[in-house]
């Protein structure tokens, strides 16, 4: 953790970061009265590296805020220049509340990788300091973007459970995560939430909502991507950015809309979790319909699921009910980011994993999508509004080839120019604050 004071006995940057307001006064974690309610729906398990049984969020008791000491000039009670606190100004989330921030953080960690590609989008790649669930760099590269992979990254997790010290090692500005996501996932059931707290007082505030899907311990609003982008842009001071992206983003979703087919004859997909395995013979069905941004670009395209309700709550499926829905198309969800490397898609490794086995069984064989060559890498669940473009334009592309453009794997993340949905030059511009 940052020393309270510099070389010279003057406040640190930790000392001009301090924060307050409903986050600690008025009830930790436990979210602020005023916000909008949210989507319906329940969000599936997207990803085997992020699967763990849900707990209840434990109630807070209050503690004291922290207090900035005074600077010299405020001591004094000079006014002729302004003091630190006029440069104050406030950013609200669910569940962390309203905070009070004196400067702009200027680094910060996240967990699940959505929230560092807002935070890219708002110009502030230099302060990112690590991810859990990193969205793999190939993803922007069409951007001009330089992404570490996930095993250069520090582990916030270690030896089956969260590790504290790590935390007090990172000394972010701020952590862009729910904090009840350390507490009430029970992935750690050492880690409780007297440990948030005390992480959020001795290191900084928490900033974030767990937004990719519902969880057990989500009982208050989750964010769709662009709420939750706003209030990023709150924090971080870039409202420009944030709404040129609000703008490329309305833009594409107009294209989109209007190259859909009519309502009954679009296509459903058979949607598996990309912890599926066809080896075994084990499916797990998801509902492209679900609450979050992991599922953010089949409802855009009002992509409905093949599977009825039923299979998908039974969690697991074989070949024979796959089989009696047998859907048209068999996406496997998470599949373009987790075969391969941190550096690429590789098709031969999905192949090998996902489509050979399906071939080689019996029941499998016989599936419309595995007899037409319809079983298609689907898009990785963490995005936020860089990495979301590009995988609209992806959904798009396998779906409705006649009307978007083929979506070829061997060549992912390029695309040629005329099937692109967007402009890579403008989102390059955006980030790089040329609006």
């Amino acid at each position: 953790m940052a020393d309270e004071v510099n070389d010279e006995g003057g406040p640190t940057r930790r000392k001009y970061l301090t924060y307050g307001g409903a986050v600690i006064g008025g009830g930790l974690f436990a979210g602020c009265a005023g916000d909008s309610g949210s989507d319906g729906g329940s969000g599936g398990d997207g990803g085997a590296t992020d699967d763990g049984t849900p707990t209840e969020t434990p109630t807070a008791s209050p503690t004291e805020t922290p207090t900035p000491e005074p600077t010299e000039t405020e001591a004094s009670g000079s006014t002729d220049s302004p003091t630190e606190t006029d440069t104050s100004y406030e950013a609200c989330i669910e569940p962390a509340g309203c905070l009070t921030f004196e400067r702009v953080p200027e680094t910060y960690v996240v967990y699940n990788g959505g929230w560092a590609d807002m935070a890219f989008a708002l110009g502030q790649r230099e302060g990112f300091e690590t991810a859990g669930n990193m969205i793999p760099g190939f993803f922007f590269e069409p951007f001009g973007l330089d992404v570490p992979a996930q095993d250069s990254l520090t582990s916030m997790w270690a030896e089956g459970g969260w590790d504290k010290e790590t935390f007090y090692e990172l000394d972010p500005d701020v952590f862009l995560m729910d904090p009840n996501y350390l507490h009430g996932t029970g992935w750690d059931d050492s880690w409780k939430q007297a440990d948030t707290e005390e992480i959020q007082e001795n290191v900084a505030p928490f900033f974030g909502n767990n937004c990719r899907r519902r969880r057990e311990f989500h009982d208050y609003e989750l964010y769709t991507l662009y709420e939750a982008f706003d209030r990023l842009a709150d924090l971080f001071q870039e409202r420009d950015r944030y709404e040129a992206f609000a703008q490329l983003h309305e833009e594409v979703q107009e294209t989109v809309q209007e190259g859909l087919p009519p309502e009954g004859e679009r296509t459903k997909i058979g949607l598996i979790n990309g912890g599926s395995e066809p080896a075994k013979g084990k499916f797990y069905p998801l509902n492209t319909q679900d609450e979050g941004y992991e599922m953010k670009p089949y409802r855009d395209l009002e992509v409905e699921s093949a599977f009825p309700q039923a299979l998908e709550d039974q969690g697991t499926i074989d070949y024979e009910q796959l089989l009696e829905v047998d859907p048209e198309i068999v996406v496997v969800h998470w599949g373009i980011g987790t075969t391969g490397d941190t550096n690429s898609f590789s098709p031969a490794a999905f192949r090998e994993q996902y489509v050979t086995p399906m071939e080689e069984d019996p029941v499998g064989s016989q599936l419309s999508a595995v007899r037409n060559g319809n079983v298609y890498p689907g898009q990785y669940g963490e995005q936020g509004p860089i990495v979301n473009l590009l995988q609209t334009e992806l959904v798009a592309q396998q779906l409705y080839p006649e009307e978007f453009g083929e979506f070829d794997p061997e060549s992912f993340p390029e695309v040629p120019e005329e099937n692109r949905l967007f402009d890579r030059q403008r989102v390059r511009d955006i980030i790089a604050g040329d609006l």
